[in-house]
Protein backbone atom coordinates (compact mmCIF):
# COMPACT_ATOMS: atom_id res chain seq x y z
CA UNK A 1 0.00 0.00 0.00
CA UNK A 2 1.25 3.45 -0.87
CA UNK A 3 1.71 5.72 2.15
CA UNK A 4 -0.58 8.46 3.34
CA UNK A 5 1.10 11.87 3.17
CA UNK A 6 0.30 14.43 5.87
CA UNK A 7 1.30 18.06 5.22
CA UNK A 8 0.78 20.65 7.95
CA UNK A 9 2.96 23.35 9.52
CA UNK A 10 1.28 22.77 12.90
CA UNK A 11 3.43 20.37 14.94
CA UNK A 12 0.51 19.24 17.10
CA UNK A 13 -1.54 18.28 14.04
CA UNK A 14 1.37 16.30 12.62
CA UNK A 15 1.84 14.53 15.95
CA UNK A 16 -1.85 13.59 16.22
CA UNK A 17 -1.90 12.11 12.72
CA UNK A 18 1.36 10.26 13.19
CA UNK A 19 0.03 8.52 16.32
CA UNK A 20 -3.34 7.79 14.75
CA UNK A 21 -1.91 6.37 11.52
CA UNK A 22 0.46 4.15 13.49
CA UNK A 23 -2.50 2.77 15.44
CA UNK A 24 -4.24 2.05 12.13
CA UNK A 25 -1.09 0.36 10.77
CA UNK A 26 -1.17 2.68 7.77
CA UNK A 27 2.14 3.58 6.12
CA UNK A 28 2.63 7.33 6.16
CA UNK A 29 4.99 10.22 5.63
CA UNK A 30 4.79 13.49 7.53
CA UNK A 31 5.83 16.88 6.09
CA UNK A 32 5.79 20.31 7.68
CA UNK A 33 5.67 22.19 4.38
CA UNK A 34 4.37 21.76 0.86
CA UNK A 35 7.88 22.41 -0.48
CA UNK A 36 9.21 19.39 1.46
CA UNK A 37 6.46 17.22 0.02
CA UNK A 38 7.19 18.38 -3.54
CA UNK A 39 10.86 17.56 -3.12
CA UNK A 40 9.87 14.10 -1.91
CA UNK A 41 7.99 13.55 -5.18
CA UNK A 42 11.30 13.84 -7.04
CA UNK A 43 12.89 11.03 -5.04
CA UNK A 44 9.93 8.80 -4.15
CA UNK A 45 8.95 6.73 -7.17
CA UNK A 46 5.84 5.30 -5.46
CA UNK A 47 4.39 8.64 -4.43
CA UNK A 48 1.36 8.78 -2.14
CA UNK A 49 -1.76 6.67 -1.84
CA UNK A 50 -3.62 9.69 -0.44
CA UNK A 51 -2.65 13.17 0.71
CA UNK A 52 -4.07 15.20 3.57
CA UNK A 53 -2.85 18.80 3.45
CA UNK A 54 -3.53 22.02 5.31
CA UNK A 55 -4.80 24.81 3.04
CA UNK A 56 -2.85 27.75 4.54
CA UNK A 57 0.83 27.33 5.34
CA UNK A 58 3.92 29.51 5.14
CA UNK A 59 5.34 29.47 1.64
CA UNK A 60 3.36 27.29 -0.74
CA UNK A 61 -0.24 26.72 0.34
CA UNK A 62 -2.21 23.50 0.09
CA UNK A 63 -4.10 24.49 -3.05
CA UNK A 64 -0.90 25.28 -4.95
CA UNK A 65 0.59 21.98 -3.82
CA UNK A 66 -2.51 20.11 -4.95
CA UNK A 67 -2.33 21.83 -8.34
CA UNK A 68 1.26 20.72 -8.85
CA UNK A 69 0.59 17.22 -7.56
CA UNK A 70 -2.33 16.76 -9.98
CA UNK A 71 -0.06 17.46 -12.94
CA UNK A 72 2.19 14.57 -11.97
CA UNK A 73 -0.21 12.22 -10.17
CA UNK A 74 -3.76 13.12 -11.20
CA UNK A 75 -5.40 10.12 -9.53
CA UNK A 76 -4.03 10.70 -6.02
CA UNK A 77 -6.95 11.80 -3.79
CA UNK A 78 -6.24 14.93 -1.78
CA UNK A 79 -8.09 15.88 1.39
CA UNK A 80 -7.80 19.58 2.18
CA UNK A 81 -7.82 20.73 5.82
CA UNK A 82 -8.73 24.27 6.78
CA UNK A 83 -9.52 26.28 9.89
CA UNK A 84 -11.38 28.79 7.71
CA UNK A 85 -14.86 27.29 7.57
CA UNK A 86 -16.48 29.28 4.79
CA UNK A 87 -17.74 28.57 1.31
CA UNK A 88 -14.59 30.08 -0.19
CA UNK A 89 -12.38 27.46 1.41
CA UNK A 90 -14.71 24.62 0.54
CA UNK A 91 -15.32 25.38 -3.12
CA UNK A 92 -11.73 26.48 -3.72
CA UNK A 93 -10.65 23.07 -2.49
CA UNK A 94 -13.07 21.31 -4.82
CA UNK A 95 -12.11 23.61 -7.68
CA UNK A 96 -8.56 22.35 -7.42
CA UNK A 97 -9.77 18.75 -7.52
CA UNK A 98 -9.93 17.89 -3.82
CA UNK A 99 -11.35 14.50 -2.92
CA UNK A 100 -12.78 15.88 0.29
CA UNK A 101 -12.73 18.91 2.56
CA UNK A 102 -12.02 18.65 6.30
CA UNK A 103 -12.73 21.70 8.49
CA UNK A 104 -10.73 22.23 11.68
CA UNK A 105 -11.14 21.41 14.48
CA UNK A 106 -11.95 17.86 13.41
CA UNK A 107 -12.60 14.55 15.05
CA UNK A 108 -9.60 12.29 14.41
CA UNK A 109 -11.83 9.25 13.84
CA UNK A 110 -13.72 11.16 11.15
CA UNK A 111 -10.42 12.15 9.55
CA UNK A 112 -9.24 8.53 9.57
CA UNK A 113 -12.50 7.42 7.97
CA UNK A 114 -11.94 9.93 5.17
CA UNK A 115 -8.39 8.66 4.68
CA UNK A 116 -9.58 5.05 4.44
CA UNK A 117 -12.24 6.04 1.92
CA UNK A 118 -9.70 7.99 -0.12
CA UNK A 119 -7.35 4.99 -0.19
CA UNK A 120 -10.18 2.68 -1.24
CA UNK A 121 -11.30 4.95 -4.06
CA UNK A 122 -7.91 6.20 -5.21
CA UNK A 123 -7.99 3.98 -8.27
CA UNK A 124 -11.45 4.97 -9.46
CA UNK A 125 -12.31 8.28 -7.88
CA UNK A 126 -11.70 10.76 -10.67
CA UNK A 127 -15.31 11.78 -10.67
CA UNK A 128 -14.52 13.47 -7.36
CA UNK A 129 -11.44 15.15 -8.73
CA UNK A 130 -12.58 16.91 -11.86
CA UNK A 131 -12.35 20.67 -11.33
CA UNK A 132 -15.51 21.35 -9.41
CA UNK A 133 -16.12 24.85 -8.08
CA UNK A 134 -14.92 28.37 -7.84
CA UNK A 135 -14.60 31.35 -5.53
CA UNK A 136 -16.66 32.42 -2.54
CA UNK A 137 -20.20 33.48 -1.88
CA UNK A 138 -20.04 36.48 0.44
CA UNK A 139 -21.69 35.90 3.77
CA UNK A 140 -21.97 32.12 3.52
CA UNK A 141 -19.98 31.13 6.56
CA UNK A 142 -20.28 28.27 8.99
CA UNK A 143 -18.37 25.71 11.00
CA UNK A 144 -21.47 23.66 11.83
CA UNK A 145 -21.54 20.20 10.18
CA UNK A 146 -24.84 21.00 8.44
CA UNK A 147 -23.30 24.07 6.77
CA UNK A 148 -20.21 22.14 5.77
CA UNK A 149 -22.55 19.70 4.01
CA UNK A 150 -24.08 22.64 2.11
CA UNK A 151 -20.62 23.87 1.06
CA UNK A 152 -19.68 20.39 -0.16
CA UNK A 153 -22.91 20.12 -2.14
CA UNK A 154 -22.24 23.45 -3.88
CA UNK A 155 -18.72 22.34 -4.72
CA UNK A 156 -19.83 19.03 -6.17
CA UNK A 157 -22.71 20.50 -8.14
CA UNK A 158 -20.60 23.18 -9.81
CA UNK A 159 -20.16 21.27 -13.07
CA UNK A 160 -23.72 20.00 -13.10
CA UNK A 161 -26.81 21.26 -14.92
CA UNK A 162 -29.14 19.30 -12.63
CA UNK A 163 -32.29 20.81 -11.18
CA UNK A 164 -31.87 21.62 -7.49
CA UNK A 165 -34.45 22.05 -4.73
CA UNK A 166 -33.32 24.17 -1.77
CA UNK A 167 -35.34 23.84 1.43
CA UNK A 168 -35.07 25.85 4.62
CA UNK A 169 -36.83 28.42 6.75
CA UNK A 170 -37.38 32.00 5.66
CA UNK A 171 -34.19 34.02 6.03
CA UNK A 172 -31.87 31.01 6.15
CA UNK A 173 -30.08 32.03 2.92
CA UNK A 174 -31.70 29.98 0.16
CA UNK A 175 -31.13 32.65 -2.50
CA UNK A 176 -27.45 32.89 -1.50
CA UNK A 177 -27.13 29.16 -2.21
CA UNK A 178 -28.87 29.58 -5.57
CA UNK A 179 -26.51 32.43 -6.52
CA UNK A 180 -23.52 30.30 -5.50
CA UNK A 181 -24.71 27.33 -7.56
CA UNK A 182 -25.04 29.57 -10.62
CA UNK A 183 -21.80 31.47 -10.09
CA UNK A 184 -19.80 28.25 -9.83
CA UNK A 185 -21.46 26.54 -12.81
CA UNK A 186 -20.76 26.36 -16.56
CA UNK A 187 -23.67 28.85 -16.93
CA UNK A 188 -21.97 31.57 -14.87
CA UNK A 189 -21.53 33.88 -17.90
CA UNK A 190 -25.25 33.69 -18.67
CA UNK A 191 -28.11 35.38 -16.77
CA UNK A 192 -29.25 34.51 -13.25
CA UNK A 193 -32.94 35.42 -13.04
CA UNK A 194 -34.82 35.24 -9.74
CA UNK A 195 -38.57 35.26 -9.19
CA UNK A 196 -40.43 34.99 -5.89
CA UNK A 197 -43.59 33.19 -6.93
CA UNK A 198 -45.35 34.15 -3.68
CA UNK A 199 -44.78 37.86 -4.29
CA UNK A 200 -46.47 38.01 -7.72
CA UNK A 201 -50.29 38.20 -7.94
CA UNK A 202 -51.76 34.99 -9.33
CA UNK A 203 -53.20 36.75 -12.39
CA UNK A 204 -49.78 38.15 -13.37
CA UNK A 205 -47.58 35.18 -12.54
CA UNK A 206 -48.17 33.34 -15.82
CA UNK A 207 -47.09 36.38 -17.84
CA UNK A 208 -44.08 36.94 -15.54
CA UNK A 209 -42.90 33.38 -16.13
CA UNK A 210 -43.70 32.85 -19.79
CA UNK A 211 -44.14 36.34 -21.24
CA UNK A 212 -47.02 37.49 -23.42
CA UNK A 213 -47.82 38.60 -26.93
CA UNK A 214 -49.18 42.01 -27.83
CA UNK A 215 -52.93 42.13 -27.28
CA UNK A 216 -52.98 38.95 -25.18
CA UNK A 217 -54.94 40.81 -22.49
CA UNK A 218 -56.02 44.33 -21.61
CA UNK A 219 -52.94 46.48 -21.21
CA UNK A 220 -50.62 44.19 -23.21
CA UNK A 221 -49.60 46.89 -25.66
CA UNK A 222 -46.36 45.14 -26.66
CA UNK A 223 -44.87 41.67 -26.64
CA UNK A 224 -42.82 40.86 -23.54
CA UNK A 225 -40.31 38.15 -22.73
CA UNK A 226 -40.94 36.22 -19.54
CA UNK A 227 -38.42 35.06 -16.95
CA UNK A 228 -37.76 31.78 -18.75
CA UNK A 229 -36.69 33.59 -21.92
CA UNK A 230 -34.65 36.10 -19.93
CA UNK A 231 -32.78 33.20 -18.27
CA UNK A 232 -32.08 31.33 -21.53
CA UNK A 233 -28.67 29.65 -21.28
CA UNK A 234 -28.48 30.53 -17.59
CA UNK A 235 -30.32 29.84 -14.35
CA UNK A 236 -33.88 30.59 -13.25
CA UNK A 237 -34.37 30.71 -9.47
CA UNK A 238 -37.98 30.15 -8.42
CA UNK A 239 -38.32 31.09 -4.77
CA UNK A 240 -41.26 29.91 -2.65
CA UNK A 241 -42.21 27.35 -5.28
CA UNK A 242 -44.67 25.76 -2.86
CA UNK A 243 -47.01 28.72 -3.32
CA UNK A 244 -47.29 28.34 -7.10
CA UNK A 245 -50.93 28.03 -8.27
CA UNK A 246 -52.00 24.58 -9.50
CA UNK A 247 -52.54 25.59 -13.15
CA UNK A 248 -49.06 27.09 -13.38
CA UNK A 249 -47.58 23.97 -11.79
CA UNK A 250 -48.85 22.10 -14.85
CA UNK A 251 -47.21 24.57 -17.25
CA UNK A 252 -43.94 24.50 -15.30
CA UNK A 253 -43.91 20.70 -15.43
CA UNK A 254 -44.19 20.81 -19.22
CA UNK A 255 -41.30 23.27 -19.51
CA UNK A 256 -39.10 21.10 -17.32
CA UNK A 257 -40.03 18.03 -19.37
CA UNK A 258 -39.89 19.51 -22.89
CA UNK A 259 -37.84 22.69 -22.62
CA UNK A 260 -40.49 24.69 -24.46
CA UNK A 261 -43.62 26.73 -23.74
CA UNK A 262 -46.02 29.25 -25.26
CA UNK A 263 -46.21 32.90 -24.33
CA UNK A 264 -49.59 34.05 -23.07
CA UNK A 265 -51.60 34.62 -26.24
CA UNK A 266 -48.88 33.04 -28.38
CA UNK A 267 -49.27 30.37 -31.05
CA UNK A 268 -45.62 29.48 -31.65
CA UNK A 269 -43.61 27.44 -29.13
CA UNK A 270 -40.59 29.05 -27.50
CA UNK A 271 -37.65 26.75 -26.75
CA UNK A 272 -35.18 27.59 -23.97
CA UNK A 273 -32.21 25.99 -22.23
CA UNK A 274 -32.61 26.94 -18.58
CA UNK A 275 -31.40 25.38 -15.35
CA UNK A 276 -34.13 25.64 -12.73
CA UNK A 277 -33.27 26.03 -9.05
CA UNK A 278 -36.32 26.08 -6.81
CA UNK A 279 -36.64 26.93 -3.13
CA UNK A 280 -39.30 26.70 -0.47
CA UNK A 281 -39.76 27.03 3.27
CA UNK A 282 -42.70 24.63 3.11
CA UNK A 283 -42.88 20.86 3.42
CA UNK A 284 -43.55 19.93 -0.20
CA UNK A 285 -44.11 16.26 0.62
CA UNK A 286 -46.92 17.28 2.95
CA UNK A 287 -48.39 19.63 0.34
CA UNK A 288 -48.31 16.75 -2.16
CA UNK A 289 -50.22 14.56 0.32
CA UNK A 290 -52.75 17.36 0.79
CA UNK A 291 -53.24 17.68 -2.98
CA UNK A 292 -51.83 21.23 -3.03
CA UNK A 293 -48.73 20.44 -5.05
CA UNK A 294 -48.36 18.14 -8.03
CA UNK A 295 -46.46 14.98 -7.20
CA UNK A 296 -44.93 14.71 -10.67
CA UNK A 297 -43.67 18.30 -10.47
CA UNK A 298 -42.24 17.63 -7.02
CA UNK A 299 -40.21 14.72 -8.42
CA UNK A 300 -39.03 16.88 -11.36
CA UNK A 301 -37.79 19.55 -8.95
CA UNK A 302 -36.43 17.22 -6.31
CA UNK A 303 -33.58 15.84 -8.42
CA UNK A 304 -31.01 17.06 -5.90
CA UNK A 305 -32.02 18.61 -2.59
CA UNK A 306 -29.98 20.96 -0.42
CA UNK A 307 -31.36 21.52 3.07
CA UNK A 308 -30.29 24.73 4.77
CA UNK A 309 -30.29 24.52 8.57
CA UNK A 310 -32.06 27.12 10.66
CA UNK A 311 -29.73 29.45 12.53
CA UNK A 312 -30.85 28.06 15.89
CA UNK A 313 -29.70 24.62 14.66
CA UNK A 314 -26.14 25.90 14.20
CA UNK A 315 -25.63 28.26 17.11
CA UNK A 316 -21.89 27.61 17.06
CA UNK A 317 -21.80 29.74 13.89
CA UNK A 318 -23.41 32.81 15.47
CA UNK A 319 -20.18 34.43 16.78
CA UNK A 320 -18.56 33.98 13.35
CA UNK A 321 -21.58 35.50 11.61
CA UNK A 322 -21.89 38.36 14.10
CA UNK A 323 -18.32 39.48 13.48
CA UNK A 324 -18.78 39.13 9.71
CA UNK A 325 -21.99 41.18 9.64
CA UNK A 326 -20.54 43.87 11.91
CA UNK A 327 -17.64 44.21 9.47
CA UNK A 328 -20.04 44.32 6.52
CA UNK A 329 -22.27 46.95 8.12
CA UNK A 330 -19.22 49.09 8.94
CA UNK A 331 -18.07 48.93 5.30
CA UNK A 332 -21.55 49.81 4.04
CA UNK A 333 -21.78 52.80 6.38
CA UNK A 334 -18.16 53.92 6.05
CA UNK A 335 -17.46 53.66 9.77
CA UNK A 336 -15.08 51.71 11.99
CA UNK A 337 -16.25 48.18 12.72
CA UNK A 338 -17.47 47.61 16.26
CA UNK A 339 -16.22 44.85 18.52
CA UNK A 340 -18.49 42.63 20.57
CA UNK A 341 -17.99 41.52 24.18
CA UNK A 342 -18.18 37.92 25.34
CA UNK A 343 -21.35 38.66 27.33
CA UNK A 344 -22.98 40.18 24.26
CA UNK A 345 -21.97 37.20 22.14
CA UNK A 346 -23.48 34.83 24.68
CA UNK A 347 -26.71 36.86 24.65
CA UNK A 348 -26.77 36.97 20.86
CA UNK A 349 -26.13 33.22 20.66
CA UNK A 350 -29.10 32.50 22.93
CA UNK A 351 -31.70 34.37 20.85
CA UNK A 352 -34.33 32.29 18.97
CA UNK A 353 -33.86 33.90 15.50
CA UNK A 354 -37.18 33.06 13.84
CA UNK A 355 -35.89 35.20 10.96
CA UNK A 356 -32.64 33.23 10.81
CA UNK A 357 -29.49 34.70 9.22
CA UNK A 358 -31.40 37.63 7.70
CA UNK A 359 -32.61 38.61 11.17
CA UNK A 360 -29.08 38.36 12.58
CA UNK A 361 -27.72 40.54 9.77
CA UNK A 362 -30.38 43.18 10.41
CA UNK A 363 -29.65 43.07 14.12
CA UNK A 364 -25.93 43.60 13.50
CA UNK A 365 -26.72 46.56 11.27
CA UNK A 366 -28.89 48.02 14.04
CA UNK A 367 -26.06 47.56 16.55
CA UNK A 368 -23.57 49.25 14.22
CA UNK A 369 -25.83 52.31 14.10
CA UNK A 370 -27.34 52.37 17.57
CA UNK A 371 -24.86 50.85 20.06
CA UNK A 372 -23.28 53.80 21.91
CA UNK A 373 -19.75 52.48 22.38
CA UNK A 374 -17.14 50.91 20.16
CA UNK A 375 -17.51 47.63 22.07
CA UNK A 376 -21.02 46.17 22.01
CA UNK A 377 -22.20 44.97 25.43
CA UNK A 378 -25.18 42.77 26.28
CA UNK A 379 -27.07 45.82 27.60
CA UNK A 380 -26.81 47.41 24.13
CA UNK A 381 -29.01 44.76 22.51
CA UNK A 382 -32.50 45.98 21.57
CA UNK A 383 -35.09 45.08 24.26
CA UNK A 384 -37.48 43.52 21.74
CA UNK A 385 -34.77 41.04 20.70
CA UNK A 386 -34.04 40.04 24.29
CA UNK A 387 -37.74 39.59 25.04
CA UNK A 388 -38.54 37.60 21.93
CA UNK A 389 -40.35 34.43 22.99
CA UNK A 390 -38.88 31.04 22.37
CA UNK A 391 -41.14 28.05 21.84
CA UNK A 392 -41.08 25.86 24.96
CA UNK A 393 -40.65 22.58 23.10
CA UNK A 394 -37.90 23.98 20.89
CA UNK A 395 -36.10 25.55 23.87
CA UNK A 396 -35.80 22.45 26.05
CA UNK A 397 -35.16 20.13 23.12
CA UNK A 398 -32.28 22.30 21.91
CA UNK A 399 -30.85 22.52 25.43
CA UNK A 400 -31.07 18.74 25.72
CA UNK A 401 -29.37 18.32 22.35
CA UNK A 402 -26.52 20.66 23.29
CA UNK A 403 -26.06 18.85 26.63
CA UNK A 404 -25.93 15.47 24.90
CA UNK A 405 -23.50 16.73 22.26
CA UNK A 406 -21.19 18.16 24.91
CA UNK A 407 -21.14 14.96 26.95
CA UNK A 408 -20.52 12.79 23.91
CA UNK A 409 -17.71 15.11 22.82
CA UNK A 410 -16.09 14.58 26.23
CA UNK A 411 -16.18 10.82 25.65
CA UNK A 412 -18.90 10.07 28.21
CA UNK A 413 -21.00 6.92 27.88
CA UNK A 414 -24.34 5.83 29.33
CA UNK A 415 -25.79 9.28 28.83
CA UNK A 416 -29.34 8.03 28.16
CA UNK A 417 -29.86 6.80 31.72
CA UNK A 418 -28.32 9.93 33.23
CA UNK A 419 -30.29 12.36 31.08
CA UNK A 420 -33.54 10.40 31.50
CA UNK A 421 -33.12 10.55 35.27
CA UNK A 422 -32.48 14.29 35.13
CA UNK A 423 -35.49 14.76 32.84
CA UNK A 424 -37.82 12.86 35.19
CA UNK A 425 -36.40 14.57 38.28
CA UNK A 426 -37.07 17.99 36.73
CA UNK A 427 -40.65 17.11 35.74
CA UNK A 428 -41.39 15.69 39.19
CA UNK A 429 -40.10 18.81 40.91
CA UNK A 430 -42.12 21.10 38.62
CA UNK A 431 -45.28 19.04 39.16
CA UNK A 432 -44.84 19.04 42.95
CA UNK A 433 -44.23 22.78 42.96
CA UNK A 434 -47.36 23.25 40.88
CA UNK A 435 -49.52 21.21 43.31
CA UNK A 436 -47.95 22.54 46.48
CA UNK A 437 -46.34 19.18 47.22
CA UNK A 438 -49.52 17.11 46.87
CA UNK A 439 -48.32 13.86 45.36
CA UNK A 440 -51.65 12.43 44.21
CA UNK A 441 -52.36 15.52 42.11
CA UNK A 442 -48.78 15.61 40.84
CA UNK A 443 -48.95 11.94 39.84
CA UNK A 444 -52.18 12.58 37.91
CA UNK A 445 -50.64 15.53 36.09
CA UNK A 446 -47.62 13.43 35.11
CA UNK A 447 -49.77 10.47 34.03
CA UNK A 448 -48.45 8.14 36.74
CA UNK A 449 -50.01 6.31 39.66
CA UNK A 450 -49.15 7.52 43.16
CA UNK A 451 -47.00 4.45 43.84
CA UNK A 452 -44.97 5.07 40.68
CA UNK A 453 -44.38 8.68 41.71
CA UNK A 454 -43.40 7.62 45.23
CA UNK A 455 -40.90 5.09 43.87
CA UNK A 456 -39.43 7.65 41.45
CA UNK A 457 -39.01 10.16 44.26
CA UNK A 458 -37.23 7.57 46.40
CA UNK A 459 -34.90 6.68 43.52
CA UNK A 460 -34.30 10.13 42.08
CA UNK A 461 -34.92 12.56 44.93
CA UNK A 462 -33.95 10.95 48.25
CA UNK A 463 -35.02 13.07 51.19
CA UNK A 464 -37.97 14.68 49.35
CA UNK A 465 -40.99 14.95 51.66
CA UNK A 466 -44.52 14.45 50.40
CA UNK A 467 -47.97 15.05 51.71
Amino acid sequence: MKPVWIIDDDRSIRWVFEKALKRENLPHRIFESAEDALRALDTDSDGAGAVLSDIRMPGMDGLEFMSRLKVRMPKVPVIIMTAYSDLDSAVSAFQGGAFEYLPKPFDINHALALIHRALEESGHGEEHMDGQAAAASQGMLGQAPAMQDVFRAIGRLAQSHATVLITGETGAGKELVAHALHRHSPRKEKPFIALNTAAIPKDLLESELFGHERGAFTGATASRRGRFEQADGGTLFLDEIGDMPAELQTRLLRVLADGEFYRVGGISPVRVNVRVIAATHQNLEERVRQGQFREDLFHRLNVIRIKLPALRERREDIPLLVRHFLQKSARDLGVEAKQVSDDALRALSALPYPGNVRQLENLCHWLTVMAPGQVIEAKDLPPDALQEPVGDALDWAEALARTAQGRLARGEAGILNDLTAEFERTLIQVALNHTGGRRIEAANLLGWGRNTLTRKIQDLMPGEEGE
